[in-house]
């Protein structure tokens, strides 16, 4: 009998890639979507991308969506105890597997199978040590279309924030940038996808920077923390009200 599973969806290209694997491996039955949101802003976590353009990617692809919903700037200890209770309700619920588009960041794979283990549930990773350029080929090949909706000013000028994801886009990165963006280069938004009904509708808004604060007790940033730089957004603004 194949494992009830939930997939940790961003709302991007990774993990709309590493859905696409998940339907189709007969192991598994995906029923759920689970998705970090800002609750002060109402937005995906780090993409930027309002609820109401998640929950239109929800309804095309015909899965139950729950949402981790956290503060602002969460400290560790608080998005450990949300993750875990919300991990533990789908548990309760026959979820016995997590599917997450991690590519090659082993501490971040190390942290999720350690908090897994803790529900308990296994974790799939179907895109694991896929070489990124690769990755980005079979995600256009394949009929997905995706807008990048933040960049990183550290590795991408704001230029690259709002362009559409194709291969003129990966021609244009430049040296050292991960073409998946896996180091935190930048994240997209997927609007079209071959398990999406349709696509999900939307107009372009303003573009936005924004810099981060420490969480509050924690020691002074370092160059290599993620957060000590600026961050550029495009705003997304939903172009339906339903469907």
């Amino acid at each position: 009998m194949p494992k009830k599973a939930l997939m940790s969806w961003s709302g991007g290209k990774d993990s709309a890639l590493a859905l696409y694997y998940a339907l189709q491996n007969p192991a598994y039955t995906v029923q759920h979507l689970l998705t970090s949101v800002n609750a002060h802003y109402e937005r995906i976590s780090m993409h930027g991308v309002r609820v109401a353009l998640l929950e239109a990617q929800a309804r095309r692809i015909g899965l139950p969506l729950t949402q981790l919903r956290l503060p602002e700037m969460p400290s560790m200890e608080e998005y450990d105890h949300a993750l875990l209770a919300t991990l533990g309700g789908l548990r309760a619920q026959g979820v016995a597997a997590a599917i997450y588009g991690d590519i090659f960041l082993e501490d971040l794979r190390a942290y999720r199978e350690q908090q897994l283990a803790r529900v308990p549930l296994r974790g799939e990773f179907p895109l694991w040590q896929r070489a990124g350029a690769d990755l980005l080929r079979e995600f256009i090949d394949q009929g997905f279309r995706a807008i990048i909706v933040c960049v990183n000013e550290r590795w991408l000028d704001a230029s690259f924030c709002g362009r559409l994801l194709d291969r003129d886009f990966l021609l244009d990165l430049p040296p050292g940038v991960d073409p998946c963006g896996e180091n935190g280069e930048y994240h997209s938004f997927v609007f079209e996808a071959p398990y999406f009904s349709s696509p999900v509708l939307f107009e372009k808004g303003v573009l936005v920077r924004r810099t981060y604060a420490p969480v509050a007790g924690t020691a002074e940033r370092g160059p290599d923390d993620p957060f000590a730089t600026g961050f550029w957004y495009c705003d997304l603004l939903p172009a339906e009200t339903a469907g």
